[in-house]
């Protein structure tokens, strides 16, 4: 994908950021976009911070290490959104901003340790990710262990509990996936009340539906195929 092609697909996706924001009365600068980067290259993620794009998001570290070099000097904020194992917990505390993808307690432990043995200073952020629909493909906190699972993370004195993530089935009606994301700004809204600190980020919505997730309340959204193009064979 040319350059020109990455702004140009940027362009169309702000103006429907900036339309789903209206129809909800929120502002467009409450919204942030993460462009997934997973599959394309580094040549490909600089187009897209040359374009204007400030949050790039992967799935495998394996993958990030290997383009990382090629994105060395880029002021960006790196997101892992994809399902993390254990034994790479350590990697990923240096790797990345914000781990968005958190479902698990000795994750979030792992992480908090991690960076401490690495000498790194500042917070992680981290996002909870929640099965919000019972499918076996699916990865996520199960509902039920939501409240648990968010007032332990958020006492780990290296992490940023920040708010809650889902990836919801895909539907081709962007419509039929709203109430998957009504229920995740619900459960977001009940564990700030039990929790009783702040979680200001809802991570919700893909190229198909995050116009339905941003008036149902998404703070951030994540983008790929409609900002990079189809992604490449692996």
């Amino acid at each position: 994908m040319t350059q020109t092609s990455v702004r140009e697909n940027l362009q169309r996706i702000q103006e429907r950021i900036a339309q789903a924001a209206v129809r909800a009365c929120r502002r467009t600068e409450e919204i942030t976009l993460i462009g997934v980067s997973k599959t394309h290259p580094a040549d490909a993620i600089r187009e897209a911070y040359e374009a204007g794009i400030r949050h790039f998001g992967e799935n495998r570290i394996q993958e990030w290490e290997g383009k990382r070099a090629g994105t060395e000097g880029l002021a960006a904020t790196w997101h892992l959104i994809g399902h993390l194992q254990s034994n790479k917990t350590a990697r990923a505390a240096r790797l990345f901003h914000s781990v968005d993808s958190v479902d698990d307690f000795a994750i979030a432990q792992r992480l908090d340790r991690a960076r401490a043995e690495a000498g790194i200073t500042g917070k992680l952020r981290v996002l909870i990710e929640v099965r919000i629909a019972p499918e076996e493909t699916k990865s996520g906190v199960e509902i039920s262990e939501l409240p648990g699972l968010a007032e332990r993370c958020a006492e780990l004195p290296r992490l940023q509990l920040a708010g809650l993530m889902c990836i919801p089935p895909f539907l081709e009606e962007a419509e039929r996936v709203r109430p998957y994301f009504q229920r995740l700004r619900k459960l977001r809204d009940e564990l700030t009340g039990k929790i009783g600190s702040a979680l200001p980020v809802l991570s919700m919505g893909m190229s198909h539906d995050f116009e339905v997730a941003i008036e149902e309340g998404a703070t951030e959204v994540r983008v790929g195929t409609a900002l990079f193009g189809a992604r490449e064979v692996k």
